[in-house]
């Protein structure tokens, strides 16, 4: 067999097979009339395929293992087709013969299973097949024999594989259905972007901006990030083409080479909290929280800025330290100049969000804004003709191939956890290891992140981590307002009604304590909580208890990205800094401190869901607190700190993000941090004469 002819054969049709399965999914999205189920099942298939081809499944030197290599690779992708396909032509004749499984049931169901979790444990390692193999074993094998709460009584193989292959909730249900619509389609717009020459521009406005500042490269890289992140919601992808210009510039600033990557790790992270859109994350918690896609990214773009502004207090503590050095960016253009050739790529991103806010479907808006890039280009430099686009097309499947497995093996553990009533149990044990607190929830919840996200991409950690972990935030948010309102002695009269009967001797109608709320509201029967709930709060404050609830573990799913041992985006910004790639993790996951401070905002203020007035002294006291943590963890503000200092800052950062203080405190707070900077900013100016 020639290694050679075969290889050719393929790298000549892949392209092809590429821009087929973008059009198509343009088709899926616009004019197909196929049903969820099909069209889903025909995502996997085309993108089984694309996978099969550019992820071997087997890495060897020799000419004649390679050659049956591909040979099997190519068979894997034929297979995926085939079951797609079966789906298409089987359905109607299973669902006519009463749901009984005949022998080509049991051979496809079990192909296309076997089948994604091998595509996936190429993609993204073994976790994912591992866990799903757990969970589908768990619902029609071993989970009848565990005793306590998560013995599961147990269905049969036929039930468990339907549910898999022919059911509305498993691989081909909604997790699928969410890859195949929303995310390619954003996916697809960013490609289309990326094309035109999107990416220099924004590259070249964040340098415009923050380029000729102290510490300015290191600006650009926060800034560029933000705006990359906005429109490819990659990580990795906003470290490699930013990290590129940014890292260099970075380090002759002064800055060093590990702090220089561990900037860029950190800012690229946040790539996927800026909206619109954010990884697949903001679509699959959409579909999690049943709320519109815009109520999603409104609610992130507060939390977002907050988090670039703490990644770029970072940068300007260590720009004004005696080390670095004040160097311009000589060759940045200016603003005016930037805008006035790239304005155009501006329109997509605005026809986007316009078409959002009235009230289009994701889908169609991402697919106007995809027309749109193509003719505000002919406005610019580099208009797209028919090879760009068909590049665009291409490169856009590539994007989407690794998630769009990725999600359709997630679903089989979404159906597992749904089908077997796990996630309720496993919130439940949370609530009781945290004994009942929201911040002891927020750490467990942020550990068990971190243990997934050392083995699976943040999207995949946040898709199975919210079903498990979300339920039990949303009802400790609750009653953490609850609370608030019983401190406040605002609770509505049928409330206290009803709380007096295991309080008597307590006037609800005044004030108390936050002990004292909490030993009131303990008190209460649990099988009442709901219906409390009922009655203090409308639906809305439900609602963003919700959302507040699922950013909080989208949020925390992130850090994978900037944690060892496993830090892609540390690991990818090491490799053009040089620097080791652990040491360059490490660094960046201090940069990145703001993924978990902002979700500990997020459930004890309402930075999601609050009033313009509450809202903006939330915003300045956490922005403050952000700096003065920044500033602690630095050991410098306008200069270097003694340890007291430091912890004089730190003292300040707890006033300044503490839920609920009075406004003594939050004074006392500012006043520190005022103080700090001025005598660091002396101490500076004394040793400089």
């Amino acid at each position: 067999m020639n290694i050679n002819l075969i290889t050719r054969m393929v790298e000549r049709t892949f392209p092809w097979l590429a821009g087929t399965t973008a059009l198509s999914h343009v088709y899926f999205n616009t004019f197909s009339t196929l049903s969820e189920l099909r069209t889903s099942a025909l995502h996997f298939g085309m993108f089984g395929l694309l996978v099969a081809l550019t992820k071997p499944g087997l890495q060897s030197t020799k000419m004649h293992t390679r050659c049956w290599v591909l040979i099997v690779d190519v068979l894997i992708g034929a297979l995926a087709m085939a079951c797609a396909i079966y789906v298409i032509l089987a359905e109607d004749a299973f669902y006519n013969r009463g749901q009984n499984f005949i022998y080509s049931d049991w051979i496809f169901s079990g192909l296309a299973i076997v089948i994604v979790l091998e595509l996936t444990r190429r993609t993204t390692g073994w976790l994912i097949p591992i866990l799903a193999l757990v969970a589908l074993s768990y619902i029609f094998l071993w989970g009848q024999y565990i005793p306590g709460v998560f013995r599961f009584p147990g269905l049969s193989l036929e039930t468990t594989l339907y549910r898999s292959f022919y059911g509305g909730d498993g691989m081909f249900g909604p997790i699928a259905r969410i890859s195949w619509s929303f995310v390619f389609m954003f996916v697809l717009f960013g490609a289309f972007l990326v094309k035109s020459g999107a990416g220099d521009f924004i590259i070249n406005l964040a340098r415009a901006t923050a380029g000729r500042l102290r510490g300015g490269p290191g600006f650009v890289a926060v800034l560029g990030s933000g705006l990359m992140g906005s429109i490819s919601g990659s990580a990795v992808g906003n470290t490699v083409s930013t990290g590129a210009m940014t890292i260099p510039l970075m380090k002759r600033s002064g800055f060093t080479p590990r702090f220089a990557a561990g900037v860029e790790a950190a800012a690229s992270t946040g790539g996927q909290l800026m909206p619109p859109v954010m990884g697949a994350g903001a679509f699959i918690m959409a579909n999690y929280t049943q709320t519109s896609y815009v109520t999603i990214i409104t609610a992130a773009l507060l939390p977002a800025i907050l988090y670039f502004l703490s990644v770029g207090f970072y940068v300007r503590i260590e720009a004004v330290q005696p080390h670095t050095t004040q160097i311009m960016d000589e060759e940045a253009p200016s603003a005016s100049d930037v805008l006035s050739h790239g304005w155009p790529f501006i329109i997509p991103v605005l026809i986007l969000v316009t078409l959002l806010v009235y009230g289009f479907t994701p889908t169609w808006a991402a697919g106007v804004s995809i027309l749109t890039v193509v003719g505000v280009s002919w406005l610019g430099s580099r208009p797209m003709h028919i090879k760009d686009i068909a590049d665009a097309l291409i490169q856009g499947s590539l994007n989407a191939a690794v998630t769009a497995v990725l999600l359709v093996a997630v679903g089989l553990i979404v159906m597992a956890v749904t089908t077997t009533g796990l996630g309720n149990t496993f919130s439940q044990m949370i609530i009781g290891w945290a004994g009942g607190s929201l911040l002891l929830t927020l750490i467990l919840v942020a550990i068990a992140s971190l243990v997934l996200g050392m083995g699976l991409p943040v999207t995949a950690a946040y898709v199975v981590l919210a079903p498990l972990t979300a339920p039990a935030l949303t009802d400790l948010i609750l009653e953490s307002r609850l609370i608030e309102l019983v401190m406040a002695g605002t609770l509505p009269e049928s409330a206290r009604t009803l709380i007096a009967v295991t309080a008597p001797s307590v006037d609800l109608s005044v004030g108390v304590s936050a002990n004292q709320a909490a030993a009131i509201f303990a008190a209460v029967p649990p099988e009442l909580h709901a219906t409390l709930i009922n009655l203090c709060l409308d639906p809305a404050a439900v609602t963003t208890a919700l959302l507040s609830a699922h950013m909080i573990v989208f949020w925390l799913s992130q850090d994978s990205n900037v944690t060892p041992p496993v830090c892609l985006t540390a690991f990818a910004a090491a490799a053009i800094a040089g620097t080791r790639p652990i040491a360059t993790g490490f660094t960046a996951w201090k940069i990145s401190k703001g993924l978990y401070i902002i979700p500990i905002v997020m459930a004890y203020g309402p930075l999601i869901g609050g009033d313009g007035l509450e809202l903006a002294r939330l915003f300045f006291l956490t922005t403050l607190g952000l700096y003065a943590f920044s500033g602690t963890l630095q050991g410098a503000l306008e200069g270097p700190l003694t340890w007291v200092e430091r912890f004089l800052l730190l003292a300040a950062t707890i006033l300044l993000l503490i839920p609920q203080p009075s406004p003594w405190l939050w004074g006392a707070g500012i006043a520190i941090v005022i103080g700090l900077v001025l005598l660091s900013r002396r101490r500076v100016i004394r040793q400089q004469l």
